[in-house]
């Protein structure tokens, strides 16, 4: 089946008001921009979204936050987005951290059609414990707390019970793609890529080079075509645009420690 759109546009339709979604890609790495820049065009607002961070001021889903069009993130890491922490204190944005391994697992879990499962990540915490602030008020107090959860003793050690995650949509990024929607990432770009794209209902997958059914070598493949719906080419000035998230210089001089 080829599952290639045409568009940017194409790619993204159907994803309305209320949608949730995993998003690919760590800080500025393996991120679906052309994708969530379509989504910003559409204009879809209220969405619920799933990454391990929620980008940049202006950047990925940076753009999405920065038009308040997320009205619930679940993730690992605030990072620097200035405005994705104003939000949260203002109590403009509801937001549901945890264990980044954890939220990987909830994430592969939830494509593998396992409900829930018990990590010890968390245990002792208020992880599990319940109290984290979801969301504050705009005097600053806690509007909404995270739950207790299960905590249950195996092999006498204790492990908290997590439920997995499923989306509506996925967005997320990849190296190479096939027409029938294999996949290959590219290093640290696999990291929250193929997790997030298991755990949406329908995928949708930009690609930097498209190559036919057949060209990747199946032990190449790291997330099989079962997975996605839609796959967007990406123009050479698309697949190029991989922009730094903080350049660090070194010395010229040189000194101890260069080499």
């Amino acid at each position: 089946m080829d599952k290639v759109v045409a568009s940017a546009a194409e790619a993204v339709a159907g994803i309305g008001d209320g949608s949730s979604l995993a998003v690919g890609g760590f800080g500025l790495c393996g991120v679906p921009t052309v994708l969530i820049g379509a989504l910003h065009e559409r204009g879809a607002s209220d969405l619920k979204i799933v990454s391990n961070n929620c980008g940049l001021d202006g950047r990925g889903l940076g753009q999405l936050l920065a038009a308040g069009r997320i009205a619930r993130a679940m993730g690992s890491y605030v990072g620097a987005n200035k405005e994705f922490a104003r939000q949260y204190l203002a109590g403009e944005i509801e937001v549901e951290l945890m264990p980044q391994g954890t939220l990987a697992e909830r994430l592969r879990a939830g494509g593998a059609g396992i409900p829930a499962f018990f990590t010890p990540a968390g245990v002792g915490t208020m992880v599990a414990d319940g109290g984290l602030p979801w969301r504050y008020a705009p005097d600053g107090t806690v509007a909404v707390a995270s739950p207790a959860k299960e905590v249950r003793e195996f092999g006498g050690r204790e492990y908290v019970l997590e439920e997995s995650i499923t989306t509506d949509f996925a967005l997320v990024r990849a190296a190479l793609g096939d027409r029938h929607g294999n996949l290959v990432f590219d290093k640290a770009a696999r990291n929250f890529n193929p997790l997030a794209a298991m755990a949406g209902r329908v995928t949708l997958a930009e690609v930097e080079r498209l190559v036919e059914p057949g060209e990747i070598d199946p032990d190449a493949v790291h997330l099989p075509g079962v997975f996605v719906q839609r796959v967007l080419e990406l123009t050479p000035e698309q697949a190029a645009d991989k922009p730094i998230e903080l350049r660090t210089v070194r010395d010229g001089a040189g000194g101890e420690g260069d080499g």
